[in-house]
C-alpha cells in the first residue's frame, strides 16, 4: 500500500504504576529525521525506541512524543544514599551543640541536593520497558493507518492523472507523423519556389538529403517510446505500493526530460499545445509525490 509522510498517532494506556500516552506526527522529507520528547527517567531507552520506529518508517520528518505518570516509586530504580545523609545530618547537629546552637534537619533542602540520590539500575524496569515498547508499536500502527488511509488517497488521485497522460500520448503519437509530412512539404515548397526563381531544376537527390535531415532532427519516435515505458512504470509502482516515494520521484523526472525534447524537437503548435498540458500535469504529481513516503 502507498504511504503518506504526513500522519498522525496516538495511543494511550495505564499500566500496574504507571500510565503512558504517546503521540506522532510526521511531515514529508528526504530523509527519516527522528525527534524525541522525552521523561528523563525513560531517556536511556531511545535507542532501543528509535529502532522500532525505523522498522515502521523510511522517511519523512517524525516527531514523537511521550507523556508519563509514574505511580509507584520503586519503578524508577531511585534510592536516597541514606549512608552519606546520616553523615551529613551527624556532622551538622554536632556542630551545632558545639556552638550551642538549636539544630533542627531541613529535609526539604536534601531532595535537592542530586548527589545523594542514586539510580539503582542503568535502564528503567523492565515492565515498564516492556509496556513502553508495546504502546510505542500501537501508536506507531495507528500512525501507519492514518497514512495508508492519505495514501491511498493520492494513489487513487495519481492513477487518474496518468491516465491523462497517457490520453495525450496517444495524441502525441497521432500528431507528430503529420508535422513530419508537413514540413516534408514545406520544404519541398521553398526550394522548388527558390529554383524556380532562378529557372533551375529541382535536385530530387539533394530534395532526399534535406529531407533526411530534417526528419532526424524532429523524430521523437524514441521519446514517445521511452515515454510510454515510464507512464506504464509509473502505474506498476503505485499499483505494487510499497516505499514507493523515490522511485516515483525518480520516473517523473525522466518523464519531464523526454516531453521537453518531444517539444523541442517538434515546433508544431499543436504538440507544444499538449506538450504545455502534459508538463503541468506531471507537475502536479511531481507535488503528489513528494509527500509519498
Amino acid at each position: 500500500m502507498i504511504k503518506s509522510m504526513t500522519g498522525f498517532g496516538r495511543y494511550a494506556s495505564q499500566g500496574d504504576g504507571w500510565s503512558q500516552a504517546w503521540e506522532i506526527r510526521s511531515v514529508n522529507g528526504r530523509h527519516l529525521d527522528l525527534k524525541w520528547r522525552l521523561p528523563s527517567s525513560v531517556r536511556s531507552l531511545e535507542t532501543r525506541f528509535e529502532k522500532i520506529v525505523r522498522e515502521h518508517a523510511t522517511r519523512g520528518r517524525v516527531n514523537v512524543q511521550l507523556n508519563l505518570q509514574i505511580s509507584r516509586p520503586d519503578i524508577l530504580g531511585l534510592s536516597l544514599n541514606s549512608t552519606m545523609a546520616t553523615a551529613m545530618l551527624d556532622q551538622i547537629s554536632a556542630f551545632a551543640t558545639e556552638r550551642g546552637d538549636d539544630f533542627t534537619p531541613d529535609y526539604m533542602r536534601l531532595m535537592g541536593m542530586s548527589f545523594l540520590w542514586e539510580d539503582s539500575s542503568s535502564e528503567p524496569d523492565p515492565t515498564l520497558q516492556a509496556g513502553l515498547e508495546e504502546g510505542l508499536v500501537k501508536a506507531l500502527d495507528d500512525w501507519n493507518d492514518a497514512r495508508h488511509v492519505e495514501g491511498e488517497a493520492m494513489k487513487d488521485d495519481l492513477l487518474v492523472r496518468v491516465k491523462r497522460l497517457s490520453k495525450w500520448l496517444e495524441q502525441l503519437k497521432e500528431r507528430t507523423p503529420q508535422v513530419k509530412e508537413t514540413r516534408f512539404e514545406t520544404v519541398e515548397k521553398r526550394m522548388q519556389t527558390v529554383l524556380d526563381k532562378y529557372s533551375v531544376e529541382l535536385d530530387q537527390d539533394r530534395l532526399l538529403q534535406e529531407i533526411a535531415v530534417i526528419s532526424d532532427r524532429i523524430d521523437v519516435t524514441e521519446e514517445l517510446t521511452r515515454l510510454d515505458a515510464h507512464l506504464v512504470r509509473l502505474d506498476e509502482v503505485m499499483q505494487n505500493g510499497g516505499d514507493a516515494g523515490k522511485r516515483l520521484d525518480f520516473i517523473l523526472q525522466e518523464c519531464f526530460r523526454e516531453i521537453n525534447t518531444c517539444g523541442n524537437k517538434a515546433q508544431d503548435t499543436d504538440v507544444s499545445r499538449i506538450v504545455v498540458d502534459f508538463k503541468a500535469e506531471l507537475e502536479k504529481c511531481r507535488e503528489q509525490v513528494q509527500n509519498i513516503e
